[in-house]
C-alpha cells in the first residue's frame, strides 16, 4: 500500500498558500470562496490570496464568477487536469489511503463520508471520517486511527454507522452491498 507523504505537494508547490487554495477548492469541488473571507479563514493577508487567485484562474484552474458585487472563485471542473489535480490533493491530505485501509478489513462498508473542516476545504490538519455500514468493526478503527495519524502526520477521528443521513463529501461508495 502506498502512502504518500504529506510533505509531497509541499516539495513541489513552495507556496503553502498556493496548497491551501488547492486542498479547498479540489478536495470537494463544490467549495467556492470570496478574497475576504479565503483570506479570514486561511489567516493570511489578502494580498497573498490575491496573488495566488490570480496564479490559478490564470492557469485555468479555478474559475472567477462575479455574485452581488463579490468574486466567487471555484475550481474549474472543466479544466482538463481537474480530476488529477483532486486526486493530487486527496493523496496530499491522505484520503485515498484512508479508503484503502477501511475497505479492505471492514466488511460490508457501504460508503464512507469525509466531514467536518476538510469537506469544507480548510487544511486544519484534522480529518473526519463517516463509515457507513452494517457490522462495522469499531474496535478495528479505533487501532487503526493512531496509525494512520503517524503515516500522514494528521488527526483522524473515525464515526461509525449503519445509516449516515448527516452532510459531508461522499469519498468511496460501494454499490455491491446493500442496507
Amino acid at each position: 500500500m502506498l502512502f504518500i507523504d504529506s510533505q509531497m505537494l509541499d516539495t513541489l508547490i513552495t507556496s503553502k498558500t498556493r496548497i491551501r487554495l488547492l486542498v479547498k477548492f479540489f478536495i470537494n469541488a463544490t467549495n467556492a470562496g470570496y478574497l475576504r473571507g479565503l483570506a479570514q479563514e486561511m489567516h493570511e493577508n489578502t494580498n497573498a490570496i490575491r496573488k495566488e487567485l490570480n496564479n490559478l484562474s490564470e492557469a485555468g484552474y479555478i474559475v472567477r464568477e462575479e455574485a452581488e458585487s463579490k468574486v466567487m472563485y471555484r475550481a474549474n471542473t472543466a479544466h482538463p487536469l481537474f480530476s488529477t489535480l483532486q486526486q493530487l490533493v486527496r493523496k496530499h491530505i491522505g484520503i485515498d489511503s484512508i479508503v484503502e485501509r477501511v475497505v479492505e478489513r471492514m466488511g460490508e462498508v457501504t460508503r464512507i463520508f469525509l466531514i467536518g473542516d476538510y469537506a469544507k476545504g480548510i487544511d486544519s490538519g484534522k480529518i473526519e471520517i463517516v463509515v457507513e455500514g452494517i457490522n462495522i468493526n469499531e474496535g478495528y478503527l479505533t487501532q487503526l486511527a493512531p496509525k494512520i495519524n503517524e503515516e500522514i502526520n494528521k488527526e483522524i477521528k473515525f464515526y461509525a454507522m449503519p445509516i449516515f443521513t448527516g452532510g459531508g463529501l461522499l469519498i468511496f461508495e460501494n454499490k455491491q452491498v446493500k442496507l
